[in-house]
């Protein structure tokens, strides 16, 4: 019997996936497909919890049959990542878009990732403290405790390593090595070889010109079929967002979501006020938010569904394109906000988290100097967090053993952690992309035109 309901379970997910498809054929737009696919997802998970247990053999090998459609997109877009960021990058030097701004690009694009993170780690402070947050409020079951003792355990693997350190381990020794993303801080060091090389090449390119020459060739033919290769793994979204966000409703604890219905609510409100501060900020500065929005959809929803800022990076570095930034500027923002200056992961989380634990201790965190040492703390410990370990969960332990707050109640949250990390990927994604508009804008090199054609939008043709 229970064979048969999974091939049940199966068929149904592969009519949707026909309907997609069908779509396609039909001209329906690749951000509507994507929606779809995210409607989809959410109504056929919660249909499988519903009449299977979270535990049911059934569920979880349905889900694993789902997960060979998600997962497998997923590592397309992490294949694609690296080799995307490295021609991306060098073309933009062969094309002589990447040589005046340089360093004002790399400044700016850096300042506005770690100014808005402090920005959103006052407004996780804000939504904590407006909510009555405190840790003492959560019963800590066996997994909690469990994932507090995993955390003291990372920690002693990192509690002497500097700020100075971080950095350290951005620099690439083994550009080969970290080509193959074998490090946390792989991405950054890929730019900064690239950008050793795209220098190199602006110091041949007059004395040594017929080898200059011959450079940029290969280099524009390589970058013609990596956008391809881009194009072709970005049709497959609907169908990865279905298969991904099937799987997550489908075996997400709801029991914990609705003990904890006040802490995701808080969280929730925190993400989008910094997401609101996004398109405040694109407002400011002369552009139209709701034009970033509908374009931005299709890289957000991904982001929200599969919960990775790297898988993400193709469709961020293609969605900043398709509004007018240059090549350059766009894999500078999308690359650096992978390691440097999350706004959800790295602002909001781990400043939730210090105002929720601090009473335990006995401080106040609602006193002005806590809460500046907070904001200053997280802003600086949102440089490099992946240099040394994990995204959301590490900058939280940089943050807390910096303030001298316990780190093991930091797994307080883990029942509902994969709920609320959908949304911290989405508004890290946001942020990195923002970074980019507005540093074009400020550097005047951002194509206006291209930012409100109607017309430039991440779409997908064969």
């Amino acid at each position: 019997m229970a064979i048969v309901l999974i091939l049940l379970n199966l068929l149904i997910f592969l009519g949707l996936l026909g309907v997609l498809f069908i779509l396609r054929r039909k001209g329906v737009s690749f951000s509507k497909r994507v929606l779809l696919g995210l409607s989809f997802g959410i109504v056929l998970g919660f249909v499988l919890q519903f009449i299977y247990s979270s535990d049911s053999h059934v569920l979880q090998t349905s889900a694993d049959w789902f997960q060979l459609i998600g997962g497998s997109y997923i590592k397309l877009l992490q294949m694609i990542a690296v080799p995307l960021i490295f021609i991306s990058i060098l073309s933009a030097f062969t094309r002589m878009t990447l040589t005046k701004n340089l360093g004002k690009i790399s400044v700016l694009v850096i300042g506005l990732l770690v100014g808005t993170t402090a920005v959103a780690a006052l407004i996780g402070i804000t939504s904590a403290a407006g909510f009555g947050l405190e840790s003492i409020q959560i019963d800590q079951g066996e997994e909690e405790t469990a994932r507090g003792a995993s955390l003291e355990e990372t920690y002693g693997t990192v509690e002497n390593v500097t700020f100075p350190q971080h950095l350290l381990s951005l620099v690439p020794a083994n550009p080969f090595l970290d080509m193959t993303g074998a490090r946390p801080s792989s991405v950054i060091a890929v730019v900064i070889f690239t950008v050793f090389l795209g220098i190199a090449y602006l110091g041949i390119r007059e004395k040594q010109s017929v080898q200059a020459s011959f450079f940029a060739a290969g280099v524009e033919s390589l970058y013609a079929i990596i956008m391809k290769v881009v194009s072709l793994i970005l049709q497959l979204t609907p169908y990865g967002v279905l298969a991904v966000m099937t799987k997550t409703v489908a075996l997400t604890n709801l029991n914990a979501i609705a003990t904890l219905a006040e802490f995701v609510a808080a969280s929730y409100v925190a993400l989008g006020a910094v997401f609101l501060l996004h398109l405040l900020l694109l407002a400011f500065s002369g552009l139209n938010p709701f034009v970033y929005l509908k374009k931005a959809i299709p890289v957000l929803i991904f982001a929200f569904t599969t919960r990775t800022s790297a898988g993400a990076l193709p469709l961020n570095i293609r969605t900043q394109q398709q509004l007018g930034v240059q090549d350059g500027t766009a894999n500078f923002a999308g690359s650096f906000g992978l390691s440097i200056g999350q706004n959800g992961c790295a602002g909001v989380y781990p400043a939730m988290l210090a105002i929720m634990i601090a009473p335990t201790v006995g401080i106040n965190p609602l006193t002005p100097s806590f809460i500046l040492t907070v904001v200053a703390i997280t802003a600086i410990s949102s440089f490099g967090v992946a240099g040394v370990g994990g995204g959301a969960t590490f900058a939280a332990i940089l943050v807390l053993s910096a303030l001298n707050l316990p780190i093991g109640l930091a797994g307080i949250l883990i029942s509902i952690e994969p709920l609320i990390d959908m949304g911290r990927t989405a508004v890290n994604v946001s942020g990195s992309m923002t970074a980019g508009i507005l540093t074009s804008k400020l550097t005047g090199e951002l194509d206006t035109s291209a930012y409100y054609d109607p017309d430039r939008v991440v779409e997908t043709k064969s």
